[in-house]
């Protein structure tokens, strides 16, 4: 078996056993994130079905996965990667589901794409809870008025909260802060957790996780 399945089946079984042992009642989706990798690295997933992959930059997923559209029709491609508003309309077009909704210009074009390609497109807000300067996101003190815009004015189908949480701290405060807001909204879907803290998110019911290294190993940039 290919290493990356072996680490992904190692992933679920712990994910499995957190889920029993606390009792949660969501099984998170594996978001692969394939990112700088080739297709010799994770074809070895789309052959055995899995569906739910990430990259982060427009130009690498035309080159990339044009090839592979026409071989698979299974999979899922989701944006997880900070999106310029000039972007937007490739992102529509390429992408299934977009974490990184950061800003009213980006709704306002994803909106304005959305109806010329006649396509929805699954979204999550990305929040910057920590109120970090260095960081894209929703402060989260504008969240409510900015999930009021995106759905009643522009009626974006938004799916669910996103983070990142900060670097060396607990992510768990972050975390349990993000999911109890998401049910202040009543959405359902959370995109939280990377390779480094994914047992947390999922202990705070995360429903997609964003994995990388965790599958693959250490990129070579």
């Amino acid at each position: 078996m290919h290493i990356c399945l072996q680490n992904l089946n190692v992933i679920k079984s712990k994910i499995k056993g957190i889920i029993n042992t606390k009792q949660l009642k969501i099984e998170p989706q594996i978001v692969a994130v394939t990112k700088t990798f080739t297709l010799s690295k994770f074809k070895p997933l789309l052959e055995n079905g899995h569906i739910h992959f990430g990259e982060n930059k427009i130009q690498e997923v035309e080159n990339k996965w044009s090839e592979i559209v026409n071989r698979f029709t299974h999979f899922k491609l989701h944006m997880i990667g900070r999106l310029q508003s000039n972007k937007a309309k490739k992102a529509v077009e390429l992408f299934d589901y977009i974490h990184s909704l950061d800003s009213s210009s980006l709704a306002l074009k994803i909106n304005k794409y959305e109806k010329e390609l006649n396509k929805k497109t699954k979204l999550f807000i990305q929040v910057n809870v920590a109120y970090e300067s260095q960081k894209s996101g929703i402060p989260l003190d504008e969240l409510d008025n900015f999930f009021y815009y995106c759905t009643k004015e522009l009626s974006l189908n938004i799916i669910g909260l996103m983070i990142l949480p900060p670097i060396n701290q607990d992510p768990n405060r972050y975390f349990k802060i993000l999911r109890d807001k998401s049910r202040e909204l009543k959405l359902f879907d959370l995109s939280m957790g990377m390779s480094s803290d994914y047992i947390e998110a999922i202990e705070n019911e995360s429903t997609f996780l964003r994995l990388g290294t965790a599958i693959f190993g250490e990129r070579k940039i």
